[in-house]
C-alpha cells in the first residue's frame, strides 16, 4: 500500500508516528548522502510538532537545521524535508526543488498525505529519495494523539540504510513463499551502537488497520473518498471567499487557511461555542481541515449539521455544504495507477472482509492458543475489561491539540498514571510521552545530557553499557550524542563490578551515565547493583536503569531506591498493553527530581506541569518538563493509556505484588523442572532465577547435533510459540512464562521441552539420521504431512501430533480424542530459508497465485 501510493521501492513495517519518521529520515539522509555538509533543510510550512521533533533530534548530533520555503536557491546541505501538502494546506509541485536538492548531493525527503496521494503525483514520481508520513487517516482514530502508524519508504538503493523492521518474502523448506523479517543486520539487536536506529518495534496493529482500510475500500473507494474531501473543501473555500474572507491559498487538498486580522481568537472561541474546533495559527490566522467524516450527503437544512455550524461561524449566508471544482494544481494531478494487487480488489463486502481477516489471523500463533514464553517480552494476558475503554469515542475521538477545557478527563487519567508509576518505581516525576521503550530510553538519556549541560559539564558524554544489554541501549546512547563504552559481565551473567570500577576510573572525568537493566538481561537479580550505582554517582555520573524487566520487581523493590536516577518502563509489557507482532507500546520515563526538568516537553501540550492534576493537593502539579519532545503528540499514544490505568486500578498494590511473585514463581518452576534435561545458564542465590530463565542449548548441540533453531521450530509442532532465541547469548532460549499462565499450561510446556530433549537423544543414538528427523524438519505443515510422498523415517503422527502421541501411549483412546488434536495450531509455512531472504530482497506482496 505505502509503496504504491508513494511510488517508492521499499517501505518498512511502520514507524512510531509521522514526526519521528521525519527525524529518522533525516538521519538516513545523513548516512546515505555524499554531501559533507552538516545542514538539514526543513520546510517552513511543516507541522509545528514535526519541526520540534526534528530540532530535538538534531541538536545532540550537531546537525544544523535551516528553515526554507524552497522558493529560492538551495544552500549546501545533506538532506531536505518537504511537507506535501503543507501544514497551511498549500499544495505545490516540488519537483524542481528536489532537482536542486539533488544538485547539492543531498537527499530529498517528502512527508506526504496518503489520502492526497490517491489524487496527486507521488514522491517517487517527483524523484524524491525518501517518503514519510502517517497512516492515521486510513481508519485510525485520533485518540488524543495515538497510537498511529507512521510510514517510511525509500527509493531503490537505500534499503540497507532504513530504520525499523522490514518484512520480506523468502521461501520455506518446501520452496513455498514465506514472509520473514529481513536485513536484520541493520537493526539495534545486532548492530547495537552502529544500528540505523534505536527502534525495536513500531505500530504494527495500527499498520494492519490502515492496510485493511485500503484493502476494504480499494483504489476506487480511496479515490472517491479523496475526491469528496477535495471538492467539499473547495466548495467551502468558495463560500468563504464569496463572503469576503481571505483564503490564503488558491490550491489545496483538504486544508484551508484564512487570514482574519486581529479576529482569530474571537473566531476560534465562536467556533468552540458552536462545537467546532478551529486551529488558531496566530492572532491573525485560523485554519481548518475536512475529511470523509465531514463530507457526507448533508442538506445543510437541519440545524446542527456541520454545514450549518460553519455557515453560522463564518457568516456564510448561502452555504449549505456545496462542493466545488477541485483546487488541485494541474501539474500535480496523478495519472499513474496504484493498488493493483488482487487483494485490493477482492474484499469489498463486510462479510468478505471479516473472512479475510480471520484467514490471516488463523496463520498466527496468539495468546488465545497458548503460552508465548518470549523472554524479555512479557507476553501476559491483556484482559478485555482493561481494553474496553479504548473504543469509547470520548477517548478515541479526541484531537491531540484540543483545548485544555476539552481534555480534562484525559488529563486526570494521565495524572493518575504518572503518580502511580512514580510511586511504583521510586521516581519523583514521570512523562508518558514516549510511545515506545526505545523512545523512553532516548528521553531518559536526553534528560541526563540536559542535566550535565545545565551544570556546564559538556564534556560528560561517555555512557557505560554492559555487554548483555538490550541493543536499544547502545543505539539510544548514540542518538543522545554519547559515546558507548562496553562493560563486561562475569560467568554468572552479572555485571562485572571490577570492570565497572575500572571503566569508571578510566572515564571518570567524562562519565555521563551507566545504563543497566534490573533484573539483568540474563534473568537474575544482581546483589551488587547498589555497589554499581554508588560507584557511578561517586564519579559524577547518572544511573539509567532499563525497566524492561520491571515485571520481576513491582511491589518488591523500586528503581529509585537502588540508585536509579532515571528509567523507562514498558506499559506494553508490565502493565498489559497488547503488543503482539510489534506494537503499539508506551515507554514512559520516570526520573528523580534533579532530572525531571529535562524530561520531554511539547510545544503544543495542554499543560506544561506534571502531573496535570495532583490528586493529593487537588491542584495542578508543579514540575515542568522542559526537554525536547520525543513524540509528535504531547502525551504520546494516549488512547491506549486506559489499559494500564484499568490494570493498576483493578489490581491495587497487593495484586501487583502478587503478580510479580507469580511471574517469578512460574519462571523458577519451569527452570527447576528442566534443569535435569537442559543447562540453566544463569542463576542467582540458591540456584534461582528472576522472571525468566536462559536455557543453554549449546551442550545439546555438541552432544546430538540438534541446534537451538531445531528446538525452537519443533516447539511449534508441540503447539507452542518458541521462546526468545539466541538472546542474550547465542545458542540459548530465554523463557518468560509471566504470571498469566496456570500450572496446566506450564506443565504442558515443560513436557514438550522434555520430549524434545528425548527426541534429540534419539538422534544422537542413531534412531533417526542427523539430516532427517522430526527436529531438523520442524515445523511440519498440514500440506507436508498429508502429502502422498512421505519418505521420512518417522511417522506422520509423530511429525504433527507429538504431544498427543505420547499421551495416547498411556491410554486406549483414539488419536482424534486426544487433547490438542482437534484444536492443533498448524504452521502456515515450513522452516524459512533466512539466507535466501537476505540474498533475494523482496518487500512487496507476491501475487495471490504464489500462495495458492
Amino acid at each position: 500500500m505505502v509503496c504504491d501510493l508513494t511510488g517508492m521501492a521499499t517501505a518498512n513495517a511502520s514507524m512510531l508516528d509521522e514526526s519521528t519518521a521525519v527525524a529518522e529520515a533525516m538521519l538516513l539522509a545523513r548516512r546515505a548522502s555524499g554531501s559533507t555538509s552538516n545542514v538539514f533543510l526543513v520546510d517552513s510550512d511543516a507541522f509545528a510538532q514535526t519541526l520540534a521533533i526534528v530540532a530535538g533530534r538534531a541538536e545532540p548530533l550537531g546537525i544544523e537545521i535551516v528553515s526554507t520555503d524552497f522558493q529560492g536557491d538551495i544552500p549546501e546541505c545533506f538532506g531536505a524535508f518537504i511537507q506535501y501538502p503543507g501544514s497551511s494546506g498549500r499544495l505545490w509541485n516540488p519537483t524542481k526543488a528536489i532537482e536542486a536538492i539533488h544538485a547539492k548531493d543531498a537527499l530529498a525527503i517528502v512527508a506526504a498525505d496518503l489520502l492526497a496521494l490517491t489524487l496527486v503525483i507521488s514522491p517517487g514520481e517527483m524523484a524524491a529519495d525518501i517518503a514519510v508520513g502517517t497512516s492515521q487517516r486510513f481508519g485510525i482514530p485520533l485518540g488524543f494523539g495515538g497510537p498511529h502508524a507512521g510510514y517510511l519508504a525509500v527509493r531503490s538503493g537505500l534499503e540497507r540504510q532504513m530504520p525499523g523492521r522490514l518484512i520480506g518474502v523468502s521461501k520455506d523448506a518446501q520452496g513455498d513463499p514465506a514472509y520473514r523479517l529481513t536485513l536484520q543486520t541493520r537493526e539495534q539487536h545486532i548492530r547495537r551502537d552502529k544500528a540505523t536506529s534505536n527502534i525495536c518495534t513500531a505500530q504494527v496493529l495500527l499498520a494492519v488497520m490502515a492496510g485493511m482500510f485500503a484493502v476494504y475500500h480499494g483504489p476506487e473507494g480511496l479515490r472517491a473518498i479523496a475526491r469528496d474531501v477535495a471538492t467539499k473543501t473547495s466548495g467551502l473555500a468558495a463560500a468563504l471567499k464569496a463572503a469576503g474572507h481571505h483564503v490564503v491559498h488558491g490550491e489545496f487538498f483538504d486544508t484551508i487557511t484564512i487570514k482574519t486580522p486581529g479576529a482569530a481568537q474571537a473566531l476560534v472561541k465562536r467556533a468552540a461555542d458552536a462545537g467546532v474546533l478551529l486551529h488558531l495559527v496566530d492572532d491573525d490566522t485560523v485554519s481548518l481541515s475536512l475529511d470523509e467524516t465531514t463530507v457526507g450527503e448533508h442538506t445543510g437544512v437541519l440545524k446542527g449539521t456541520l454545514e450549518q455550524q460553519l455557515a453560522e461561524i463564518f457568516e456564510l449566508s448561502d452555504y449549505t455544504g456545496q462542493s466545488g471544482p477541485s483546487a488541485l494544481p494541474a501539474d500535480v494531478v496523478r495519472s499513474s495507477s496504484y493498488l493493483e494487487h488482487p487483494v485490493f480488489h477482492s474484499h469489498h463486502s463486510e462479510t468478505s472482509m471479516m473472512r479475510y481477516l480471520k484467514h490471516l489471523a488463523d496463520k498466527d500463533y496468539a495468546l488465545d492458543r497458548g503460552m508465548i514464553a518470549l523472554g524479555s517480552c512479557t507476553m501476559k494476558l491483556n484482559a478485555a475489561t482493561e481494553m474496553e475503554a479504548v473504543s469509547w469515542p470520548e477517548f478515541s475521538g479526541l484531537h491531540p491539540f484540543a483545548p485544555l477545557e476539552d481534555t480534562q478527563g484525559y488529563l486526570v487519567m494521565i495524572s493518575h498514571l504518572e503518580t502511580w508509576l512514580g510511586e511504583l518505581t521510586g521516581y519523583d516525576s514521570v512523562s508518558l510521552q514516549p510511545n515506545a521503550g526505545s523512545q523512553g530510553e532516548y528521553a531518559g538519556l536526553l534528560a541526563i545530557r540536559g542535566y550535565h549541560r545545565s551544570r556546564a559539564d559538556h564534556h560528560r558524554d561517555v555512557c557505560l553499557i554492559p555487554s548483555s544489554a538490550h541493543g536499544t541501549n547502545a543505539a539510544s546512547a548514540v542518538l543522545a550524542g554519547m559515546k558507548v563504552v562496553v562493560v563486561a559481565c562475569n560467568e554468572r551473567g552479572d555485571v562485572d563490578i571490577d570492570d565497572v570500577k575500572a571503566k569508571i576510573a578510566e572515564h571518570a572525568e567524562n562519565l555521563a551515565a551507566l545504563m543497566v537493566t534490573y533484573p539483568s538481561t540474563h534473568g537474575v537479580y544482581e546483589h551488587g547493583i547498589r555497589d554499581i550505582t554508588d560507584a557511578v554517582h561517586a564519579a559524577g555520573g547518572q544511573v539509567y536503569i532499563d525497566g524492561a524487566n520491571l515485571n520481576a520487581l513491582v511491589g518488591y523493590a523500586r528503581y529509585g531506591d537502588i540508585g536509579g536516577d532515571v528509567s523507562h518502563l514498558n506499559l506494553h509489557k508490565t502493565f498489559c498493553i497488547p503488543h503482539g507482532g510489534g506494537g503499539p507500546g508506551v515507554g514512559p520515563v520516570g526520573a528523580k527530581a534533579h532530572l525531571a526538568p529535562f524530561l520531554p516537553g511539547h510545544p503544543m501540550a495542554q499543560m506544561d506541569v506534571h502531573p496535570p492534576f495532583d490528586a493529593r493537593s487537588e491542584h495542578a502539579g508543579t514540575v515542568v518538563h522542559g526537554g525536547a519532545p520525543v513524540s509528535q503528540a504531547p502525551y504520546g499514544s494516549a488512547s491506549i493509556l486506559p489499559i494500564p490505568w484499568a490494570y493498576v486500578r483493578m489490581m491495587g498494590p497487593d495484586g501487583l505484588a502478587r503478580a510479580t511473585a507469580s511471574a517469578v514463581l512460574a519462571a523458577n518452576y519451569v527452570a527447576t523442572s528442566l534443569k535435569d534435561h537442559y543447562d540453566v545458564l544463569y542463576t542467582g542465590d540458591q540456584g534461582l532465577v528472576a522472571h525468566e530463565a536462559v536455557i543453554d542449548i549449546r551442550p545439546l548441540t555438541q552432544a546430538t547435533g540438534i541446534t537451538v533453531d531445531d528446538v525452537a521450530k519443533r516447539l511449534v509442532d508441540y503447539g507452542f510459540h518458541a521462546p526468545t532465541m539466541s538472546f542474550p547469548v547465542a545458542g540459548t532460549l530465554m523463557i518468560e512464562p509471566t504470571e498469566s499462565e496456570d500450572l496446566g499450561e506450564l506443565d504442558r510446556f515443560i513436557d514438550a521441552m522434555i520430549a524434545i530433549r528425548e527426541e534429540a537423544d534419539q538422534v544422537a543414538a542413531g534412531l533417526w539420521p542427523a539430516e532427517d528427523n522430526p527436529l531438523v524438519n520442524a515445523p511440519h505443515t498440514a500440506a507436508r504431512v498429508t502429502s502422498t510422498d512421505w519418505s521420512h523415517p518417522y511417522s506422520r503422527e509423530l511429525a504433527c501430533y507429538p504431544s498427543a502421541l505420547r499421551l495416547r501411549g498411556e491410554t486406549s483412546h483414539s488419536m482424534a480424542a486426544m487433547p490438542g488434536v482437534a484444536s492443533k495450531y498448524w504452521p502456515p509455512v515450513g522452516r524459512v530459508d533466512q539466507a535466501f531472504g537476505d540474498r533475494n530482497l523482496v518487500c512487496s506482496c507476491p501475487p495471490i497465485e504464489a500462495f495458492a
